[in-house]
């Protein structure tokens, strides 16, 4: 019998998908000999209230134009087509239900894996998966009954960063992969 399949499950805004998302995302790929990593923009993230990210198909389209030549790289708009705020809990319930033979894995950065405690059902999120912490180098905190995995590695990307340099007259960006550049000038996205 061949060893389950490994996926990661990588989850976030995505607004818009940067180099440093595709560069985290390798470097789990690489550590773990992952077979796939699904994106995973959410419809609404529980973590940003108050803020209104890009369209849903945009943001779908600019992940699969930056993913297009990887082929370990999954977009999926499962958490897109679900009604209220994205909670992981659910993502990968369902997850688990659609790859049953499969080993999860939940990319996270350390900030993220610090704060997972305060998450809605984390103990029914790490019933599922196994985490993928981003460390920048910095000691990973062990959580009692989150089984975890480092990985050492960082990127400067900021999506902050670049929809304010688009919304002050920038049409491109260096963070950004030349066709999701594109995207954004020809739907004028982050324009004020």
């Amino acid at each position: 019998m061949p060893p389950p399949r490994k996926i990661a499950l990588f989850g976030g805004t995505f607004d818009p998908v940067h180099l440093g998302h595709i560069h985290l995302a390798t470097l789990a790929q690489e550590a773990l000999a992952l077979d796939e990593v699904r994106f995973l923009p959410c419809r609404i993230s529980p973590h940003k209230s108050g803020t209104a990210p890009a369209g849903a198909d945009d943001r779908l389209k600019m992940l699969e134009l930056a993913t297009a030549a990887i082929p370990w790289a999954f977009v999926d708009d499962f958490e897109i087509t679900q009604q209220g705020p994205s909670f992981s809990y659910l993502t990968a319930e369902a997850m688990q239900k659609r790859f049953s033979e499969a080993r999860l894995y939940w990319i996270m950065g350390g900030d993220q894996w610090a704060a997972l405690p305060t998450w809605k059902h984390p103990e029914k999120l790490s019933q599922c998966v196994e985490f993928v912490i981003l460390s920048r180098g910095d000691a990973v905190q062990v959580q009692k009954y989150f089984r975890h995995h480092c990985v050492t590695g960082e990127h400067p990307a900021s999506a902050t960063a670049i929809r304010s340099a688009i919304a002050n007259g920038a049409t491109a960006h260096p963070w950004l992969d030349p066709r999701v550049s594109a995207w954004i000038a020809k739907n004028h996205l982050y324009r004020h």
